[in-house]
């Protein structure tokens, strides 16, 4: 990797970790030229924009999680045992790259539900990519006859991303010691619903 390259993905990976506690609209140049010891200007040709940097944070945040949980969990074998890596991947997501302000999806989620722009268009589509990939799992457990024909895989994607934000909320915001244990219980209930029945 050269040299401009390295200092892109270090600025990246302070930002994206930055932008966990302070949203992206908290993110300046300036402040992270200030915070990496870089000038305003080496910092500012690489970003061009402080729209281009919530931009390139937002992707590099989105790769991290390709890598750490998609890439993983699609490597293990359709249906039911391809659904629970998914879960168990997500789950493990805030450990495989633990930021000070706790999940950075669900940190900025909130940030751009209501202000329009390319920002929360990336940020929407990439949210939509995601339900997809989870949906797509779904199909492939009803096409191996894990889950039953009727089992709704667009219904059990918005289920799980709700068990999954129920989790980061009792988890982050509640402290409550048996979060992982209730997000476990919640989608282990979602797959009892989506089983075929036993012969």
């Amino acid at each position: 990797m050269r040299k401009g390259e390295t200092t892109r993905q270090a600025i990246l990976e302070h930002a994206t970790a930055l932008a966990s506690k302070v949203g992206l609209e908290g993110l300046s140049i300036g402040g992270l030229a200030e915070d990496l010891e870089l000038s305003k200007s080496g910092l500012f040709a690489h970003f061009q924009s402080k729209e281009a940097l919530q931009l390139q944070v937002l992707d590099h945040a989105a790769g991290r999680f390709v890598d750490s949980v998609v890439r993983p969990a699609l490597t293990t074998p359709r249906g039911e045992p391809r659904v629970r890596a998914i879960f168990e991947r997500w789950a493990d997501w805030p450990r495989q790259m633990p930021l000070p302000g706790g999940c950075f999806f669900v940190s900025v989620v909130s940030e751009f539900d209501d202000r329009p722009g390319p920002v929360r268009d990336r940020l929407v589509q990439l949210q939509k990519d995601w339900l997809e990939v989870i949906a797509n799992t779904v199909r492939t457990a009803i096409a191996e006859g894990h889950f039953h024909a009727d089992a709704d895989p667009e219904q059990f994607a918005h289920d799980l991303y709700g068990v999954m934000l129920g989790y980061h909320h009792a988890a982050r915001l509640l402290g409550d010691p048996r979060a992982t244990e209730r997000a476990r219980r919640a989608f282990e209930a979602l797959l009892r619903a989506a089983r075929r029945p036993a012969a």
